[in-house]
């Protein structure tokens, strides 16, 4: 996680809209260097701990369906760098060529096996690796393919100003994302894109944005116990 000064932002940061965000994580740069080290130590922790269970679900998904263990895709973390996330397969071959980048409710590109994973959220362990090469954070704003970050306006790119999360406020009050898509899907007619950057997008970008402004270590630990609470419940 590197804090770069104002300056040495990409151009695209530095605009007016992103300043005050900018500013406000300025007055937390320690907490953001004691998030790291508790990313790293907690990631390094789990992988050691959750490996046997990884193994057992990579064996059961290759006898569920033809295709890679894991599933990586390019997308955008802090200051807009590009990175391949790592997530286990839940969906078949060569998904991303046989429709668009978000599922729908009742994908049925999505195997036997994914859409266990997806329940309990069990597809996105893999991401202990992403946390501990600095790519990801445990909490901070989910990670887009680069055709959504392009639509962002000049406000939303703040949220790159911190590396992406496995989980956030976001992910927790939108973990039924696919029923809120079918709903605008059916609504207005639109292509699965178009609904996700007009409609979805925007509202997400609410709750990344206040995040950004009540940032605290406290306030990530917080999220990720509510996180493991939703996932239960």
């Amino acid at each position: 996680m590197h804090y770069k000064q104002w300056n040495e932002l990409p151009v695209q940061f530095q605009n007016e809209k992103i300043k005050p965000y900018y500013q406000m994580l300025s007055k937390h740069k320690t907490s953001i260097r004691i998030k790291r080290i508790l990313d790293f130590v907690l990631a390094f922790c789990l992988t050691a701990v959750l490996s046997p269970v990884m193994l057992i679900l990579a064996v059961c998904i290759k006898i569920d369906s033809r295709g890679p263990v894991f599933y990586r895709q390019e997308r955008v973390t802090q200051y807009g760098k590009m990175y391949r996330i790592f997530k286990f397969r839940t969906m078949v071959a060569d998904a991303d060529k046989r429709g668009p980048a978000i599922t729908q409710s009742g994908d049925r590109r999505i195997t036997r096996m994914g859409n266990v994973l997806r329940k309990c959220r069990l597809d996105e362990l893999p991401q202990l690796f992403n946390v501990l090469t600095g790519d990801m954070s445990f909490v901070g704003t989910r990670p887009e393919v680069k055709k959504y970050v392009d639509a962002y306006t000049d406000e939303m790119t703040a949220t790159l100003l911190l590396p992406a999360g496995i989980t956030s406020r976001t992910s927790i009050v939108y973990k039924d994302e696919d029923e809120v898509m079918e709903k605008y899907l059916k609504e207005t007619g639109e292509s699965v894109d178009e609904v996700y950057i007009r409609y979805v997008l925007p509202e997400k970008m609410k709750y990344n944005l206040q995040y950004l402004k009540k940032f605290s270590v406290l306030g990530d630990l917080k999220i990720m116990i509510d996180t493991v609470l939703a996932v239960i419940h």
